[in-house]
């Protein structure tokens, strides 16, 4: 039986040396910061939509959309002119706009989940909840691009506020800021749920109904008691109103209020659910 020959490299003298010291010229870098890290996965999410445009349908044309088919095909049966409509729908249509991209949040988790890309970030030197702070931050552009896209929509159809250009900036902040609140909602059922599919499926299951089962479309004193009474409640309601009151002119700090502290809540509830879901599923 015969051996292959082993081939044995001898290094330089000296060589083992210089490669420590070439090693060690330079100081280590640093532990990334929580605020740079969630800025950096907060990019992330923005260099997705450069390498994939279609994202951006959701929060331009799906708003474009549901202005021009409310307005025109209801604004005269219900306002009597397209015009009238337009002033009291607009701020509604900037809710249910906005608050649609939320599903996004958990679709976008679970997508990550599944693909296996958290446990890459895992292995990575960084504080563990950036990756869905990063991810939120990202979302929230989302959410301004699209209250965005609904107001200069509105304004080249006529919409003329009240409230001037301050009370349009602050119904989009409430809104944007209660979207936040909501994503967190979403971002858990993305990690309970086995596909982004299902967490799509469901999420606009929930949000429809709330949604059209509010007073974004019509005034509530013209429905049914019994479904008044639901619509009174709704938060998709208390969000329209309070925004609907902004842009007017005329919001009172009770409506603005309940708003805000309903976003709060579901941020105080669900923001800790998904990062013990993230950290115990990955």
């Amino acid at each position: 039986m015969s051996t292959s020959p082993v081939t044995r490299v001898r290094a330089r003298p000296g060589a083992e040396e210089a490669l420590r010291k070439a090693l060690s010229s330079s100081p280590r870098p640093s532990r990334p910061g929580a605020l740079s890290t969630s800025l950096a996965f907060g990019w992330r999410g923005m260099l997705k939509i450069k390498h994939v445009p279609e994202q951006l349908l959701d929060v331009t044309i799906t708003p474009v959309l549901f202005t021009l088919m409310f307005t025109y095909m209801f604004g005269g049966a219900i306002a009597g002119s397209p015009g009238d409509y337009l002033q009291f729908i607009l701020p509604g249509v900037l809710v249910m706009s906005v608050l649609f991209t939320t599903v996004y949040s958990g679709v976008a988790l679970n997508t990550d989940m599944t693909k296996g890309v958290v446990d890459r970030f895992r292995s990575l030197p960084i504080w563990r909840p950036a990756p869905l702070v990063g991810a939120m931050i990202g979302d929230s552009v989302r959410f301004v691009l699209a209250g965005t896209v609904v107001v200069l929509l509105g304004l080249a159809l006529g919409f003329r506020p009240d409230g001037g250009a301050s009370g349009v900036l602050a119904g989009m902040l409430l809104v944007v800021f209660f979207a936040f609140g909501l994503a967190w909602v979403f971002t858990t059922v993305g990690l309970l749920m086995r596909s982004p599919s299902a967490v799509m499926n469901g999420g606009f299951m929930v949000l429809f109904p709330l949604t059209f089962l509010s007073n974004v479309f019509v005034d509530p004193e013209t429905l049914p008691g019994w479904l008044e009474a639901f619509v009174d409640v709704n938060p998709v309601s208390l969000l329209t109103t309070a925004t609907r009151e902004l842009m007017a002119g005329t919001a009172s700090a009770g409506d603005v209020g309940i708003v805000l502290a309903i976003a709060a809540a579901l941020t105080a509830v669900f923001a800790p659910a998904t990062a013990h879901l993230y950290r115990s599923r990955t």
